[in-house]
């Protein structure tokens, strides 16, 4: 669990090849049996950063969501630890997580939509929040939120990422 200091916290991300690199930069210090948690709303570039630690862990690829599949496995091609990528969005409890069978000490595991679903893979993990405004639209709605047919998804539209250590 090498994540350096300067990765943690949070930063703003002005687009997706900065979310790239920000996931080279995270892959090139994450270890077999490292375990990341990805949380953020549709669109909000989960893939993205995860296509750049890829990168950085020097797996095969193309890494693509794994959303009607749960999950990809792409092996190294440094002879370094495989990159799994789980989609939990749509598995209904942890348990489902444990019927994939993932080898998680000799792996770098990545799951997205993986909070409270993810968490008992490892006794410590990282968890990774992306979050961004859907169209700079504002509250439209009469309980404060955004309602969902006004989303507008801009993929070169800022990002925040914030990176932390659970336990």
């Amino acid at each position: 669990m090498s994540v350096p200091d300067e990765l943690l916290g949070e930063r703003e991300v002005a687009g997706p090849a900065d979310m790239e690199e920000l996931g080279r930069a995270l892959g090139q210090a994450l270890e077999p049996g490292d375990v990341v948690v990805l949380t953020g709303p549709l669109g909000a570039g989960k893939t993205t950063l995860t296509r750049g630690i890829g990168a950085g862990l020097g797996i095969r690829g193309p890494v693509q969501s794994p959303t009607f599949v749960i999950a990809r496995t792409h092996p190294s091609l440094v002879g370094g630890a495989p990159l799994v990528h789980v989609d939990a969005y749509r598995l209904g409890a942890a348990v489902e997580l444990d019927d994939l069978d993932i080898d998680v000490e000799h792996s770098v595991v990545i799951v997205e939509w993986g909070r409270g679903v993810a968490d008992h893979l490892a006794d410590a993990w990282w968890e990774i929040e992306i979050s961004h405004q859907a169209g700079g639209r504002g509250v439209d709605n009469a309980c404060g939120e955004i309602a969902p047919h006004t989303l507008d998804l801009d993929a070169d539209a800022p990002r925040t990422v914030t990176v932390s250590r659970r336990h």
